[in-house]
């Protein structure tokens, strides 16, 4: 029996520009820990190689320093690593893995294969058939050649390769570097592993796609692990997912109308793990009471958890008379807070709503004593109204809405 370990899609160097620093400097990390993690997987595992199926890196500018830090991050496993690039770092003429030798950052038993190749190891039982990317997408099928390849009797023949399996993805990206579905069959290969495709797929028995091993979408798709791969004699491998990744990315959308939601929804938010990058979309309504514990109830998780990012488009706020009468909203504030009720039902609904919940901790924050709302303080009509103007200054167009991950 001979194992390997498949895994791709490190994207070592990635931005994550719509988190705030603090989180998108923590993901970018994560990617090199993981990479740390599946050195010191393949040792204890004691694999004869470890497949790497493109898209190493993220992009081809990455720095000469996030270089040199992903190669040490490889040293935990001493044995064969055998990479090829992908659309992300494709082997151009000039390219990151140019600049990678050039700084003499890839050590003897890491392998990049920037050819199609076959590379036959003797000593490890194995035949790598490698159809390396030599460009961002192509539209023909860089695996054909598999069909025809010679290889040494004896030799496990494992197929590496990055690109879209047809007629098995999404339409909108099966066009770009295609790659047959049966061509683990036709080229008699013992296994294919892929790259490309970010969360962990079996095409059939004998080709999968590993994904990514450091989850960076919300997509229930299996990310964040690498596959575990053995290799009979005779017989179709045998194909274990083991877990490797640090953080969870996780997509909640919640519809509030009655208390009890609110209840379960806080409930939750109490039980989000530190590991937790959470999206939250929220619909429905609330009065002023339960939002004043929603606020609280996301400030602890925000507290608790690496990312938790809110889109709060969909809900809205509506005071009661309780909520008017505990703020002590008559006159002029309560004129200001109906129009700003009345301005919920119309397109600038979410500049209004948070005016709203402006305004109603300001005035929780005077009758609290926890504000600054002495002589020096804004007495409470020139709260409304700046509340107000808040609201009127918002443009009157609908909100953008949060931007989908794609495959």
């Amino acid at each position: 029996m001979i194992r390997i370990l498949h895994t791709a899609d490190w994207q070592i160097g990635r931005q994550y520009g719509r988190f705030a620093p603090e989180d998108a400097a923590a993901l970018a990390e994560a990617r090199l820990g993981t990479v740390e993690r599946i050195a010191a997987l393949a040792g204890e595992q004691q694999v004869r190689a470890v497949l790497v199926a493109g898209d190493v890196f993220d992009a081809q500018t990455v720095s000469d320093r996030t270089i040199r830090r992903l190669f040490n991050a490889m040293e935990g496993f001493a044995g064969p690593w055998i990479l090829i690039p992908g659309n992300h770092d494709a082997a151009l003429a000039e390219s990151v893995w140019s600049r990678a030798a050039r700084l003499g950052a890839i050590a003897p038993h890491v392998r990049v294969i920037l050819q199609p190749q076959v590379l036959e190891l003797p000593e490890l039982g194995l035949a790598v058939l490698a159809a390396p990317l030599t460009q961002r997408q192509t539209h023909s099928d860089l695996t054909g050649w598999f069909d025809s390849a010679e290889t040494s009797c004896g030799l496990r023949r494992i197929g590496l390769a990055h690109g879209s399996v047809q007629g098995l993805l999404a339409d909108d990206i099966d066009s770009p570097n295609p790659i047959a579905a049966d061509r683990a069959a036709r080229a008699r290969l013992d296994y294919l592993a892929l790259g490309d495709w970010h969360g962990l797929k079996c095409v059939n028995e004998r080709c999968w796609y590993s994904g990514t091993p450091e989850q960076d979408r919300f997509k229930d798709n299996g990310a964040g692990q690498v596959l575990l791969v053995d290799l009979p004699e005779n017989g179709a491998p045998q194909v274990e997912a083991h877990a490797v990744g640090q953080f969870q990315w996780q997509r909640w959308s919640e519809a509030l109308a009655v208390a009890s939601d609110l209840d379960r929804l806080i409930e939750r938010l109490e039980q989000v793990p530190a590991s937790a990058v959470l999206e939250l979309q929220l619909a429905g309504q609330l009065d002023l009471a339960s939002q004043a514990r929603l606020q609280q109830a996301i400030s602890i998780a925000q507290g608790r958890c690496r990312s938790l990012q809110c889109d709060l488009a969909e809900l809205r706020l509506t005071p009661t008379d309780a909520d008017l009468a505990a703020l002590q909203a008559d006159g002029y504030l309560g004129d200001a807070i109906a129009e700003l009720r009345e301005h919920q039902q119309l397109d600038e609904g979410e500049a209004a709503r948070d005016a709203l919940a402006i305004l109603a901790g300001l005035l929780r924050e005077r009758q609290s004593g926890k504000g600054d709302h002495g002589s020096q303080g804004l007495p409470g009509a020139q709260e409304a109204q700046e509340a107000q103007e808040k609201q009127a200054e918002a443009p009157a167009t609908e909100p953008t809405p949060m931007r989908e991950d794609q495959a």
